[in-house]
């Protein structure tokens, strides 16, 4: 007999073997992780989710910093704070306009301007395409919120509106030359700038809104508090009292305490906030 069948099938033989081998070293089980392996774990992740509110910080200080020393930014900041007041003032309302996660925030300065007892609502900027642009009147002041300054939805918008209508746009440009929301509105356009000193991708890795939300809740609240106090002055709390009876902030601690010496079970009923659906986004 020829030699060399043999040596092949012994190949195949060898070859068979070694595949095993790998076949059971695939099913060894893993062996379970320690305590250290999982304290660096979490730690690494505690890292990282106190690094978001780090980062909030150095963002808010930032702007506290750019509002505290820009001339030209604190005199827009001002001109805004009247032009709310004096369509206040004249019968008329604050108009916030966003789509997004902008629009979260042009809802929740609204609830707040409302709240203070400043005539304001919310335009959803993808209905304002489809008749909710009606709402706006002459003598109102629409604030777009906008981070990038070029939403195209809001951007869509700006040929249908009065030319005499205020324009105010919340967003990360400094200056209002560099925002394309207040191209060609002269007088009529004022920036309240919201920058983030780095883009959230470059800090968390992912481009989703966090960071610039949070500086521009920041501002909103800013321009809200400012307006009610030129309107209302001393009695902005009275007024806020007024318009929100509900829930903890509506019942006076004082006024808990003398009920419930006289004998009264007092409880603050908590209504549900009504959900927001997937048919409002754009």
């Amino acid at each position: 007999m020829e030699p060399g069948p043999p040596r092949k099938r012994q190949k195949f033989i060898v070859e068979d073997d070694e595949a095993r081998e790998e076949d059971a070293d695939e099913h060894l089980p893993t062996p379970p992780a320690s305590d250290c392996d999982v304290e660096n774990a979490e730690s690494r992740m505690l890292k990282r989710a106190t690094k978001v509110l780090a980062t909030a910080s150095a963002a808010l200080d930032h702007l506290t910093q750019l509002y505290d020393n820009d001339s030209s930014i604190r005199q827009n900041f001002t001109a805004a704070v009247d032009a709310v007041v004096a369509a206040h003032h004249s019968g008329r309302k604050l108009i916030v306009c966003g789509v997004g996660k902008s629009a979260f925030i042009g809802m929740k300065l609204a609830a707040t301007c409302r709240s203070l007892g400043i005539g304001a609502s919310f335009m959803h900027a993808c209905e304002a395409a489809h008749g909710d642009l009606g709402d706006v009147r002459g003598g109102d002041v629409l604030l777009f919120v906008s981070f990038s300054g070029k939403t195209p939805e809001l951007i869509n918008l700006l040929p249908h509106l009065p030319q005499s209508t205020a324009v105010i746009v919340l967003s990360s440009q400094t200056k209002a030359a560099d925002c394309p929301l207040l191209a060609g509105r002269g007088d009529n356009g004022l920036l309240l700038p919201a920058p983030i000193p780095e883009s959230e991708e470059a800090t968390f890795g992912v481009s989703a809104p966090t960071t610039s939300t949070t500086v521009a809740l920041a501002v909103a609240d800013m321009l809200a508090l400012s307006v009610a106090e030129k309107i209302h002055q001393e009695n902005k709390q009275s007024v806020f009292k007024r318009n929100h009876p509900g829930g903890a902030i509506g019942m006076d601690h004082r006024e808990v305490k003398k009920l419930k010496k006289d004998g009264m079970k007092v409880s603050i009923l908590e209504l549900p906030s009504p959900s927001i659906s997937a048919e409002d986004s754009c």
